[in-house]
Order: C-alpha cells, then sequence, then structure tokens
C-alpha cells in the first residue's frame, strides 16, 4: 500500500569535540553567503549558545535554522517545506564551507531525525488505527474507565553487524489532526572524518528518511485493512 508522507521536520546535530564557539567565523560565512545570488539563510545572530543562522517563516513553530554551538552543529527544518534532497544537500554544502573557517577534524556522531506524517486508508481516525488495527485492543481499554486521547509506539533498534546505524522510531496518533498518523525516526550513525570528505553527512540524511518511507511505513501498511465486524 502506498503513502503520500507529508514530511514536516528535518533535524540534524553533527556532534565535535567541545571548543569555544567562534561567532566571527560564522559571520564570514555568513558574509561569503550574501556574495551568491541566493543565500542559504538570510539572518546572523549570537546567542549565549553560540551563533545562528536562520530563515524568516511565516507559519507558526516553524524553524529555519543553523547553530553553532560548543560541541555541536545544529541544523533545523520545521514546517518549512524543505524536501530532503534540499535538506541532505544543505548539511553538506553548509558544513564544508564551516570547516574551511573552524577547526574541525572530526564529527564523532550524527543524529538525524524526520518527523512526518500519513493519512491511513481503512481508518478516518488514526487513534482507532493504531487502537485496533495495529494493537488488536477491544474491551481491555474498559479497565481504565476512560479511553486515551492519544495512542503510540516506541521502537529502539540498535546497530547489529549487519547495520551499524541506530534507529529510535515513533508512532503516534496525532492530536492535531486525528486523522494522521505522526512519523518519527531519530537515528544515529558514527564518525566522520572530515579529512575524506562530507559526503557522508548527506547520505545519513538519506538513510534516516528512508527508514521512514521505506521500513516504518511498509510495516505500518501491513495493519492498514477493513476491519472484519
Amino acid at each position: 500500500m502506498k503513502y503520500t508522507p507529508r514530511t514536516i521536520a528535518f533535524l540534524c546535530d553533527l556532534i565535535h569535540p567541545p571548543m569555544a564557539p567562534d561567532s566571527r567565523a560564522i559571520q564570514r560565512l555568513h558574509n561569503g553567503q550574501f556574495e551568491k545570488v541566493d543565500p542559504v539563510y538570510k539572518s546572523y545572530n549570537v546567542t549565549a549558545e553560540g551563533a545562528l543562522l536562520s530563515n524568516p517563516v511565516s507559519a507558526p513553530n516553524a524553524n529555519s535554522s543553523v547553530a553553532f554551538l560548543a560541541d555541536r552543529i545544529r541544523f533545523r527544518e520545521e514546517l518549512s517545506g524543505l524536501t530532503v534532497e534540499s535538506f541532505a544537500e544543505r548539511v553538506r554544502t553548509v558544513c564544508e564551507e564551516v570547516v574551511q573557517l573552524v577547526p574541525l577534524q572530526l564529527f564523532t556522531a550524527q543524529q538525524v531525525t524526520v518527523r512526518t506524517l500519513i493519512n491511513p486508508r481503512h481508518f478516518p481516525d488514526s487513534r482507532e488505527f493504531i487502537k485496533a488495527g495495529i494493537f488488536g485492543f477491544g474491551s481491555e481499554m474498559s479497565e481504565f474507565g476512560r479511553d486515551p486521547q492519544l495512542y503510540g509506539m516506541r521502537l529502539v533498534f540498535p546497530p547489529s553487524p549487519g547495520d551499524p546505524n541506530a534507529h529510535a522510531l515513533r508512532i503516534e496518533s496525532f492530536n492535531s489532526d486525528t486523522r494522521s498518523v505522526f512519523v518519527e525516526n531519530q537515528a544515529t550513525f558514527g564518525p566522520t572524518v572530515l579529512q575524506n570528505g562530507l559526503a557522508p553527512v548527506e547520505a545519513n540524511v538519506h538513510v534516516a528518511y528512508q527508514f521512514v518511507v521505506e521500513r516504518a511505513l511498509k510495516f505500518l501498511s501491513h495493519f492498514d485493512a477493513t476491519q472484519e465486524v
């Protein structure tokens, strides 16, 4: 069964050995971006935690930014409409510029979070889909004396010999729109040695996304069927 995922957030933390944030280097990066036809980020600010590049957003709770902190570079795209291809490329290209200005040799780990929504085909309410379609709950819920307003599960896949990456998967009903199922994958990847190039940090974003669309959604499709009366 095919779904049309509506991705609402991409997050990426590139963790590195602790170092004092160099706001002047990030300002040079920002100034250099304005020499291009279309700079990636329009605004530059310095916070108590480090330098921040960002874009203006209009939707409530939206975010389009990259923060340069003491122990990581943190990309956030929430409700910004960016595709996985554009986000993955942005992570790589911005990091390529950063490592020319900041003495980084290694990312010790990378964490990528993908959040998306889908609509089940045979359940108009995502709570019923998870309650009855996945869990098979019936009268057992009466023990609580009331129905929960959110159903969900969490699955954790640690690294294995066949797959060195970790995935923490959340599947929940979505309070903001009861028709939609919320799916989040938080994927963790190992070190990236920068002298070998930054292609892996781009590829890892795609791996995290593919875990959702090629594995998690196929898993959900097994339960998305007309219920027998």
